[in-house]
């Protein structure tokens, strides 16, 4: 409905939310490989095709070898790992090891509920803690800030509930200082020309998962999708979301239909 409304006054997303920018700069997310040099080999794919930002996943047991092995063979690159949930507590020490790599940040260690041992956890690492799956609201994004959970934080829309809240927690934590960036799932075009709108926002510091299409999709359902540009995303300009459908790709992917009346 956004989407429409916009269209009918010619003005894009980007500028409804509030963008600054008419760039983003774009970061990709590797699973675990099968080995460090595997998952060397998957981040030196991702860095020719020019993403400025690199993130690891990591667990028990793939987690220090594996950035070791990352940050040995590319030096200072933009680097975070993410944990998604993997830890508790008691594994503290073994993510403190994880400080000496010089990272931008570790990404959602513990479980989503554990805000308290969030905070306390985030004194115990010179890396900057990044909460992910635990925003789930501008509230929980309140109370985060308040224990002091977390020094950064990564806004999804399709999380939180929509992109109003996602930038009602924006500008919660621009007016805290603590930086926030982009995540992304599985959009089509659709999806990655709004977060793009929305990682244009002031406070968006840190590159965003606001990869190219083909990161996901052989063809995109828009006549043009995205892609990288100097390690960065255009931010669409066009009325609405500034994208347009690609009607022959909808067609060939569509399975079923159903008609609403009221």
């Amino acid at each position: 409905m956004i989407d429409a409304a916009l269209r009918a006054e010619n003005r894009s997303f980007g500028e409804y939310l509030g963008a600054e920018k008419d760039r983003v700069p774009s970061g990709v997310s590797v699973g675990i490989q099968s080995d460090p040099r595997a998952l060397v080999a998957a981040v030196g794919g991702y860095l020719d095709e020019g993403y400025v930002r690199i993130k690891i996943k990591i667990k028990p047991g793939r987690d220090i070898d594996d950035t070791a092995a990352v940050r040995a063979a590319f030096g200072g690159i933009p680097l975070q790992v993410d944990a998604n949930s993997a830890y508790t507590l008691q594994d503290a020490d073994t993510l403190a090891e994880l400080d000496r790599f010089d990272l931008l940040l570790i990404e959602q260690p513990l479980q989503e509920d554990d805000l308290v041992d969030h905070a306390t956890l985030a004194k115990r690492l010179s890396t900057p803690v990044c909460l992910d799956e635990s925003i789930v609201s501008d509230k929980a994004a309140a109370d985060a800030l308040a224990l002091g959970s977390a020094a950064i934080i990564n806004i999804k829309a399709g999380r939180v509930g929509g992109y109003l809240e996602a930038v009602a927690i924006h500008d919660r934590a621009l007016a805290a200082g603590v930086p926030v960036w982009c995540g992304g799932m599985l959009e089509t075009g659709i999806g990655r020309a709004a977060n793009a709108a929305l990682a244009a926002l002031p406070g968006f510091t840190l590159p965003g998962d606001i990869s190219a299409s083909a990161r996901f999709y052989t063809r995109d359902i828009v006549t043009e999708p995205a892609v990288i540009e100097d390690g960065h995303v255009r931010v669409p300009t066009g009325a609405g979301l500034g994208v347009e459908i690609d009607e022959a790709a909808l067609e060939e992917f569509t399975v079923r239909r159903e008609r609403l009346t009221r």
